[in-house]
């Protein structure tokens, strides 16, 4: 295979990550707190012995997560959270501390506020948040402290990475850091509300006939490389 065949799979691999990519934005675009993934394309552009002549391999392999506000719908439930601005809330997991902006919780038997998956929502000290089973209301400040018959219970944290770069998708709509995540100040907690998921449908189903065009484009162009390179052979061969 020459060096445009080469170049040409390294594109194929990569508009595939994106096609998958896509794909899984579509796939949530209902689901609670979602951000929306984007791949980062790069170039290595190598001299070749031939003076003037060079050879360019791209590839896909990075990742980038919009973390642009998503809508935010009125649900009227009493855990459920939205956040206004900036910051994720602090949940613990089996493999650590994650980031989310899925607000949707429930109180579990032991009293602790978790998550769909059972993890516990953690407070501004990082530690769990109890609601006592016989309160009859349970209100959220617009700060995160959360009261339970006009007793203050826990004041509900919200926490950003240090560097936006270090944010990783841990799966759904978890993210991991490998640094030990900040407070944030200044962002508004509602009750009774979920944010919806940052996706554009329209835009991602453009993206994805855009990314699969350009694929079969590739394609066509590997088939008739093998194409030619058969001739040849057969020529030669004769």
């Amino acid at each position: 295979m020459d060096n445009s065949g080469y170049t040409t799979l390294t594109r194929q691999s990569g508009l595939m990550r994106e096609m998958q990519t896509v794909a899984n934005n579509i796939a949530n675009v209902s689901t609670t707190g979602f951000r929306k993934e984007g791949v980062i394309f790069s170039e290595f552009v190598q001299a070749l012995p031939n003076e003037g002549s060079s050879l360019s391999m791209a590839t896909a392999d990075a990742r980038n997560i919009d973390l642009r506000q998503g809508p935010v719908t009125l649900t009227g439930g009493t855990f459920d959270f939205a956040i206004e601005g900036e910051g994720f809330f602090l949940i613990e997991t089996p493999e650590g501390q994650a980031l989310t902006r899925a607000g949707a919780f429930t109180p579990n038997a032991d009293g602790e506020l978790v998550n769909p998956d059972g993890y516990r929502l953690l407070d501004a000290g990082a530690a769990p948040i109890f609601v006592p089973p016989d309160a009859r209301s349970v209100s959220l400040a617009s700060d995160g402290t959360l009261s339970a018959d006009g007793r203050p219970l826990a004041q509900i944290g919200l926490f950003e990475p240090q560097e936006i770069s270090d944010l990783t998708q841990k799966g759904g709509v978890l993210f991991a850091t490998s640094q030990e995540p900040l407070p944030v100040e200044g962002a508004t907690i509602l009750q009774g509300y979920l944010e919806d998921s940052n996706v554009n449908p329209v835009i991602e189903i453009a993206r994805m006939i855009e990314v699969q065009r350009a694929y079969e484009l590739g394609q066509n162009f590997l088939e008739k490389e093998d194409e030619r390179l058969r001739s040849v052979l057969q020529t030669l061969g004769r």
